[in-house]
């Protein structure tokens, strides 16, 4: 038996594990990444609320407080670096009632403590002269000027390609189902050898930590339903609206995204299946009627989608991050704040491993990444000059979102390929517009067909068991 041998494997290239594979890539060691999934960005990750939270609402003392502050930090220069959607909008913490406005008081109290700048209690009034569709009923905003809010999908490509740019590899498809104990080290799926294992896969970031270690934990599923409106609606507010956090979280906030559109979210609902991300209505009513309460004026007949994301919720109600086991580092209960929070936790952890490991940074270390071309952001004599060395930059593709064919073959062939129908559209958005693919589909499939050389029905929405289409009309199979 061959094996592949690292120095660190990485399980779960959510937004936390890509952090961590690109802070281990500073290092003279061989890293990977193992990812059960065609494609990173594919739990967790893909769908929350895409807030790079101030960090006021952490408990002082927390891994949550001080890395969400780091990482918020952390987060404005790694989007320039790494050419991800970032913008610093702000936030706006709303309170309905004077009774409640020690809750505001309380929030201020601790984000000072945390580090956060820029804090302050503004009134009603002066409030929605920043923010005309305010409700009426807020009478007291915590304003947090340097929240932010950016698009996931990118953040979390953007971490993981420019650590495969500086050495690390990326293996996806591959489902850990088995880790073995050797004296210096550990085996995987009698696949791989590592002298440490990172474990960041996220909703199952339990189960890997129970094939290691002895002392047993559990993660729960924590369910959020959310509304995507159309671009047309991306100016109705300007800053991310939430109300009063809950023990439930950060209860619904209604915000702007980095792509123009307006989002609404989420509901929180605890469940017992891994893969439960289906919307209901009951959570879907529920988010609308709270998102009311918050911001007058918004047109519901204007939702484009709805979707729903699982975080993974620990028994405690911090971060789990430590060295469960010799040379096994967990990295799960990334709840929010963990997308704000995820480039400090890939300093945090990369700081325990290299410890352990003794490793001396690299002096050659690549710390931008240029990323795919997009046409929608240039002007016509940069879209002209493109047409002309590639002819397919000028077949617009999606319609909606002026998505090329060229761009799309880039996704396809990039760092870490796109070879599915949701990972071409995280990385161009190309399906992510008003009518969510119903044009386009059909022709980025068979691009992904005749790019992938594989047959038009083998083209999957994104794992193994999405089939898009199942056979052709007239043909004697049934359909």
């Amino acid at each position: 038996m061959i094996l592949m041998k690292y120095d660190v494997i990485v399980i779960g290239g959510g937004v936390t594990g890509c952090a961590i594979l690109r802070e281990l890539s500073k290092y003279d060691l061989s890293v990977a990444l193992l990812e059960k999934e065609e494609d990173v960005c594919s739990g967790t990750s893909k769908a929350n609320s895409a807030i790079i939270h101030a960090g006021y609402d952490a408990e002082n003392g927390t891994l949550k407080a001080k890395l969400n502050v780091r990482g918020s930090e952390l987060t404005k220069q790694l989007a320039k670096d790494l050419n991800f959607g970032y913008r610093n909008n702000g936030s706006f913490v709303v309170c309905f009632d004077e009774g409640d406005r020690p809750g505001l008081e309380k929030l201020y109290e601790r984000g000072v403590k945390n580090g956060v700048k820029g804090l302050e209690i503004i009134e009603g009034d002066k409030a929605r002269e920043m923010e005309p569709n305010l409700s009426k009923n807020v009478v007291a905003v915590l304003y947090a000027p340097s929240a932010a809010i950016v698009c996931p999908f990118e953040m979390t490509i953007a971490l993981g390609e420019n650590a495969v740019e500086n050495g690390a590899k990326v293996f996806l498809n591959t489902k850990v189902t088995d880790i073995k104990r050797k004296d210096d080290g550990f085996i995987i799926n009698d696949e791989f050898e590592c002298k440490a294992i990172v474990n960041a896969a996220g909703m199952y970031g339990d189960v890997i930590h129970n094939l290691v270690c002895d002392e047993k934990i559990e993660l729960t599923p924590r369910k959020g339903d959310y509304c995507l409106f159309d671009r047309e609606c991306g100016d109705l507010v300007k800053h991310t609206i939430f109300q009063l956090p809950s023990k439930f979280g950060k209860g619904v906030l209604v915000a702007p995204t980095a792509h123009g559109n307006m989002l609404i979210g989420p509901s929180a609902t605890d469940i017992s299946d891994k893969e439960g991300n289906n919307t209901t209505i009951e959570d879907l009513d529920m988010i609308i009627d709270k998102a009311k309460l918050s911001v007058d004026n918004i047109p519901f007949n204007k939702v484009i989608t709805s979707f729903c994301g699982l975080r993974a919720r620990p028994k405690g109600d911090d971060f789990v991050i430590n060295e469960a086991a010799d040379g096994f580092f967990d990295a799960i209960g990334i709840e929010s704040p963990g997308l704000s929070s995820a480039p400090a936790i890939g300093e945090y952890v990369g700081d325990m491993v290299t410890a352990r490991l003794g490793a001396k940074k690299k002096e050659n270390f690549k710390e931008t990444r240029d990323g795919l071309k997009k046409l929608n952001k240039m002007n016509y004599e940069e879209r002209g000059k493109l047409i002309k060395e590639n002819p397919l930059y000028g077949n617009i593709i999606c319609r909606c979102e002026e998505i090329s064919e060229g761009e799309i073959v880039d996704a396809i062939h990039s760092v870490i390929p796109a070879t599915s129908l949701d990972a071409v559209k995280r990385r161009v958005r190309a399906g992510m517009g008003r009518c969510q693919g119903g044009f386009c589909s059909p022709k980025v499939m068979a691009i992904l067909a005749r790019e992938l050389n594989i047959p038009f029905e083998d083209v999957r929405k994104n794992n193994a068991e999405s089939p898009m289409v199942y056979g052709k009309l007239g043909q004697d199979d049934e359909i």
